[in-house]
């Protein structure tokens, strides 16, 4: 039984409702054939009461008389009538005295006269009872249904005065065959209601049930972190069910916006301890860095030296130099004096990345609707496109084109760099505006980080898309003199 409650909802409501529908038509069925056979039997009493009311009229004289051969006469005379239907032609025709001794038969050998009527049979026997029970002159019709025959009793009385009674039996045998048409017409009905109805629950139970097993997968994925919905038109229907998949929906949308804001707060959290650290270290480097950076200068200054030494001094000089610009790009302020981001800046960018670009023999593109100057910083603004542009020239295929988009509408700057070329790896995608994360091996892993701080410090927004051999990176910022002033820095 277990068994059946733990079905699936795709077979447990069609096989339920066939249940049930299967339970109503033969209920109704059962009923409809009950009834016809009372029908049938109330008319076969109905018609014999009629007859033996008849016959009584004619039979209570002769009985009086003692006339046995009219007596037996009028007894046989509806046995030989043509009849149009069979179900009211008796079998047998008995007139019995008052001590319920047959004073005439219409079948004189299956009942003879003088025969004591509870001595032919049980059935008779049951009925002699009765008979008795009602002595009065005025009995009413008595109806005896045994398991072969049908047993009418008419009183033969008259004046007050009661002679005996008159048994009309009919078999049960002469209706069967039209209350067997009764009840196939109704087995009949019986089916093609269930032709019709079975379909139908069938359909409607899958069209209920195949969506809630949907929902209840998609239910076990969200409990096991995959936030995905139901596949869309799953239910398009407005009713309850149809509620449910809505606000289903509507809990899968808001879990998906809060696990993107929890990561992107785990990821500013990250960064902005990253960019603590970095900047603490900056300072610390910074101070003994150029200190050494001084005497250095003061060395070569004071002259005397062989070409040995200016030359260590030299390679020395230039990897200080180099620890400084390092150290320098992790020290990024947004509130830098700066003028307005002008047309000319996104060609000079470009005239500056020509040399990197005609190494690699890479084509870049630059559209821009830009015609007059943009409340942005140039210097940091300018600082983005190269960072994006020369992260663009490496990561694209030899012979290949990177294109970039600037527009300017809604009181916001578009920015938009695509390139071709193998995608950013899945795993580095959550670290990729971390610090010393590259894919290149030439790179030091910092143009992103610093282009995501300028962008955070000058309140907009930087997505990526990396996927069939396109990576495309995304830059929205604010216009205005609004936009100037600086938010707490990631590295702050």
């Amino acid at each position: 039984m277990n068994a059946l409650f733990n079905l699936s909802f795709r077979y447990k409501i069609p096989l339920w409702g066939s249940l049930l529908i299967i339970t109503a038509t033969l209920a109704v069925s059962s009923t409809l054939i009950v009834q016809s056979y009372e029908d049938l039997q109330s008319d076969v009493v109905s018609s014999s009461a009629s007859l033996g009311r008849t016959l009584v009229k004619t039979l209570f004289p002769a009985m009086l008389q003692e006339e046995v051969w009219q007596a037996f006469a009028i007894v046989k005379a509806p046995l030989h009538e043509e009849s149009g239907s069979k179900l009211i032609q008796p079998e047998m025709i008995l007139a019995l005295d008052r001590n319920q001794q047959v004073f005439v038969s219409s079948h004189p050998k299956a009942a003879p006269m003088l025969a004591e009527l509870h001595r032919l049979g049980d059935d008779y026997d049951r009925l002699a009872e009765l008979i008795r029970a009602r002595p009065e002159v005025d009995a009413p019709i008595l109806d005896f249904s045994g398991p072969q025959r049908i047993y009418v009793a008419v009183p033969i009385a008259e004046e007050g005065a009661r002679l005996g009674t008159l048994v009309i039996v009919h078999s049960k045998d002469v209706f069967l065959p039209r209350f067997r048409s009764v009840a196939w017409r109704s087995a009949q009905i019986g089916l093609v209601v269930l032709a019709v109805l079975l379909p139908i629950n069938w359909y409607w139970g899958q069209r209920t049930a195949v969506p809630l097993a949907k929902l209840a997968r998609s239910t076990g994925d969200v409990a096991r972190g995959a936030l995905r919905e139901p596949p869309p038109g799953t239910y398009a229907f407005k009713d309850e069910l149809g509620e449910l998949f809505e606000a289903f929906g509507v809990m899968v949308k808001a879990l998906q916006e809060k696990q993107l804001l929890e990561q992107e707060v785990i990821r500013s959290e990250r960064l902005a301890a990253i960019g603590r650290l970095s900047a603490g270290l900056a300072h610390e480097i910074n101070n003994p860095l150029g200190g050494m950076l001084v005497a250095l200068d003061n060395f070569k200054r004071r002259g005397g030296h062989d070409e040995r030494a200016l030359k260590t001094v030299a390679m020395i000089e230039r990897g200080l130099s180099q620890i400084r610009d390092t150290v320098s790009a992790m020290l990024v302020e947004a509130g830098v004096k700066s003028r307005d981001l002008a047309p000319q800046d996104l060609k000079d960018v470009q005239m500056l990345l020509s040399g990197e670009a005609h190494k690699r023999s890479v084509a870049i593109e630059v559209e821009s609707d830009i015609e007059a100057p943009v409340a942005l910083p140039a210097t940091l603004v300018r600082q983005v496109v190269m960072n994006l542009l020369l992260n663009a020239v490496q990561a694209c295929e030899d012979s290949g084109t990177v294109r970039c988009a600037v527009r300017h509408a809604d009181h916001r700057l578009a920015i938009e760099t695509e390139n071709g070329g193998r995608p950013i790896p899945p795993e580095m995608m959550t670290h990729l505006f971390e610090p010393f994360v590259s894919g290149n091996e030439a790179g030091h892993g910092l143009g992103l980080w610093v282009t995501y701080q300028i962008v955070s410090q000058l309140r907009g927004q930087i997505t990526v898309e990396s996927r069939d051999g396109l990576t495309r990176f995304s830059v929205s910022l604010p216009t205005g003199e609004a936009s100037w002033a600086p938010t707490p820095c990631a590295s702050a």
